[in-house]
């Protein structure tokens, strides 16, 4: 009868340390730890301790959004859980799923997990919508037109040269050349 834990930040960028310490703190025998957004149940570090646990053991997370985004995975997690009985357990919402309160809580939990994530997506595209309302460019700034490109584009354009050797001669690729000729086109007219 082993505490596994699992532990998950979004991005490489974040660091575990609050979590470790909690796991820590309630003396778990083995630790999983990924670096990887909750936003599905494919993660490594997951499928990895979902095989490793065994009946009796407990998988403990320091919040249910470090287990899961969405309700539907949550469930689908749990599900497995209590199919090798295996209990669950969540430091900050103090759920514990050998209890039927604590089930019900959980599935209260998972779906404001879930509600919390489309809000943020939500905010997200708001704010790239009003960036861009306000004529901001977002992504990559458009590659500037070599000096040659007006004779290469008219000697493709004529069909003198193909556009690979359009692009060659411009030491581009063929799809950058597709993306200049259309901000070409959209300029010239």
């Amino acid at each position: 009868m082993a505490r596994i834990g699992y532990i998950r930040v979004s991005t490489v960028a974040q660091n575990t340390d609050r979590q470790e310490d909690a796991m820590s703190q309630l003396g778990v025998d083995k630790l999983y730890i990924e670096k990887v957004s909750g936003k599905n149940a494919n993660r490594p570090e997951l499928k990895k301790m979902l095989e490793f646990i065994r009946e009796g053991d407990t998988v403990v997370v320091s919040e249910i959004s470090r287990l899961a985004r969405s309700t539907k995975d949550l469930l689908t997690i749990i599900d497995t859980l209590q199919e090798k009985k295996v209990g669950f357990v969540s430091m900050k919402e103090s759920i514990d799923t050998t209890t039927a309160q604590g089930r019900f809580i959980l599935t209260i939990f998972g779906a404001l997990s879930e509600l919390e994530r489309e809000y943020i997506l939500s905010r997200q595209k708001e704010g790239i919508d009003a960036a861009k309302a306000r004529g901001k460019h977002l992504g990559r700034p458009a590659m500037a037109f070599p000096t040659n490109f007006e004779q290469i584009y008219h000697a493709w354009k004529t069909s003198e040269i193909t556009p690979t050797e359009a692009a060659k001669r411009l030491g581009i690729k063929r799809p950058t050349l597709y993306l200049m000729a259309q901000r070409w086109e959209s300029t010239a007219t």
